[in-house]
């Protein structure tokens, strides 16, 4: 419940600003790639983009670079994380096969606890 009272403090105002940018910001620009160009050329008339729409996708872009770069660099962890799930997987296997050839139950044994203790998620 807090997580959804947050998220609406936090997203509606940084919505209602970005609408207000967008439209402050309707003039157009032209993008170019090449440093090279003289102005001269610039200043050409030719087809132009809104300059909010330029700024979002260089936001867009960026999230979606730092994203792949978390991604990235969490690949030891999720490594880390599958290894140890296979371990407590394949020790809930052994253990299971212990009690099935001591003849315990598999429900409220002297050993529940441990099963608590390497339960999956």
């Amino acid at each position: 419940m807090l997580n959804k009272i947050v998220g609406w403090l936090v997203l509606v105002p940084l919505c209602l600003v970005l609408i207000v940018f967008a439209l402050a910001n309707r003039q157009f620009v032209i993008v170019n790639f090449n440093p090279f160009v003289p102005v001269e050329q610039l200043a050409t008339p030719g087809y132009g983009v809104p300059l909010f729409v330029v700024l979002y996708v260089v936001l867009l872009v960026g999230v979606l670079l730092g994203g792949i770069a978390t991604w990235f660099a969490q690949g030891q962890h999720r490594q880390r994380e599958r290894h140890w799930r296979r371990e407590a997987h394949m020790l809930n296997s052994e253990l299971e096969s212990v009690r099935k050839s001591q003849g315990q139950s598999p429900a409220g044994g002297p050993l529940s606890d441990v099963d608590d203790l390497l339960e999956l998620r």
